[in-house]
């Protein structure tokens, strides 16, 4: 088999797979919307599809080693080529982690509404929203920063995580002040925080995948530690 054949299989195994991780990427975009809005409408039948769908999230990602595994066995890639691969798999695994946190906000979502209808819940959901929609973009931005190999927009993506933090800190603190001032929001409150959290968390993996980026466009993992918001919660990461 001459070299030329064996580049060609190569970068057509290399599409494949890259197609598999951005439409993965749309499932979990959709996932984060879709949760999003079950939790702003009480949707319960559209918070259990969010939990349903992450099943084909999770076996995209499984797709994805099996033919990474397959192409490094087979092709032997070096180099340049062999950080693609590595990237791919990484990448797979942010989205995964993304997809579970999105399903992970349907399911509070559910003990929210069982929880019936309190002010506190009603007041956090413009801000959640916001946050919500805020690293959406930050998500689509850096899947396309990977597709284009756009080393400044990854580079963006870095830096505006830190938006993501600080929107999170405002909400820790609002929670704890609705806390104090009343009993009976300690529930709903540790729920929406909860969610919060997870928000934020999906922040941390959209810049990972932008940190995959500048090592494919650089071939160095960025050395220099990305702007983050000092955590008030000071919780353990997940």
């Amino acid at each position: 088999m001459s070299e030329n054949h064996i580049l060609r299989a190569f970068d057509r195994d290399l599409d494949a797979i890259q197609a598999l991780v951005m439409r993965m990427g749309g499932l979990v975009e959709t996932a984060i919307t879709d949760a999003a809005h079950a939790l702003e409408a009480g949707d319960l039948d559209k918070a259990e599809r969010v939990r349903k769908a992450d099943r084909d999230i999770d076996v995209l990602e499984y797709r994805i080693n099996e033919e990474a595994a397959r192409v490094i066995a087979l092709r032997a890639p070096t180099a340049g080529d062999l950080r693609v691969v590595l990237s791919v798999m990484k990448i797979a695994s942010a989205l995964e982690r993304v997809g579970d946190y999105a399903k992970n906000m349907a399911k509070r979502t559910q003990a929210l509404v069982e929880l019936g209808h309190t002010p506190v819940v009603a007041q956090a959901g413009a801000s959640l929203r916001r946050m919500t929609r805020a690293v959406t973009e930050l998500l689509s931005d850096a899947l396309d920063s990977y597709a284009t190999r756009d080393l400044a927009l990854a580079q963006d993506v870095r830096i505006r995580d830190q938006e993501i933090d600080q929107m999170y800190n405002a909400l820790f603190r609002e929670f704890l002040t609705h806390m104090l001032e009343d009993p009976r929001n300690i529930t709903p409150c540790i729920h929406l925080h909860f969610i919060a959290k997870n928000i934020e968390r999906m922040g941390d993996h959209a810049t990972a995948i932008a940190e995959q980026v500048v090592y494919l466009t650089t071939g160095e993992v960025p050395d220099d530690p990305r702007p983050k918001a000092e955590n008030v919660a000071n919780l353990p990461k997940s």
